[in-house]
């Protein structure tokens, strides 16, 4: 690797707040890496949108985790330790508020053709209110949520390489930058 390649492992954490840029930035990451990307969101919900218990949650995640190689994205704090355990790389949108709240709002009023979970039905209605209710959620959670998730990571992550991306350009030069660590798949 050349001196200023940044080097990941295989199994990538991608956390941050909601609209912080971990979905855009866990694919375009995968691409540039053949890693798989792990949408949590579509993982969570179980068919007509109904949410999982927390235990069958936690089981959903270790079978998801249980492979060699992933880029997970998603918030869930409450599961996030158990990501941890297995990770070896964590990356942090650590995106100002201001723009996750935008990009919230935004993604409101249009109809960006994500993926949605298996069985849930998407409308524009349904897309509107949920989130505006995102962003609600980024206003409201956008001093101890960013405190809880790094107090996580200091505890069950100290393993892990931890990159801290606080733009676009940084997400970018990251992106150009990264290469795959191989030595990191020898335990799997």
């Amino acid at each position: 690797m050349g001196s200023d390649e940044v080097s990941i492992g295989r199994r990538v954490v991608v956390t941050g707040l909601a609209g912080s840029g971990k979905s855009t930035f866990s694919r375009a990451l995968a691409a540039k890496t053949g890693l798989p990307a792990v949408p949590l969101d579509l993982h969570y919900w179980k068919p007509g949108w109904v949410a999982p218990t927390p235990e069958e949650w936690r089981q959903k995640q270790r079978q998801i985790l249980a492979a060699g190689s992933w880029i997970a994205d998603g918030n869930y704090h409450e599961t996030l330790a158990l990501r941890l355990e297995r990770a070896d790389t964590v990356v942090i949108m650590d995106t100002p508020w201001t723009a996750c709240l935008g990009r919230a709002l935004v993604r409101g009023l249009r109809r960006p053709g994500i993926q949605m979970p298996e069985g849930c039905d998407d409308t524009a209605w349904r897309r509107f209110r949920d989130e505006w209710g995102v962003a609600w959620r980024v206003f409201r959670r956008r001093r101890w949520e960013p405190q809880l998730e790094r107090r996580i990571i200091s505890q069950h992550g100290q393993h892990a390489s931890v990159h801290v991306l606080a733009s676009k350009p940084e997400a970018a030069e990251f992106l150009i930058r990264v290469g795959v660590n191989q030595a990191a798949t020898e335990d799997d």
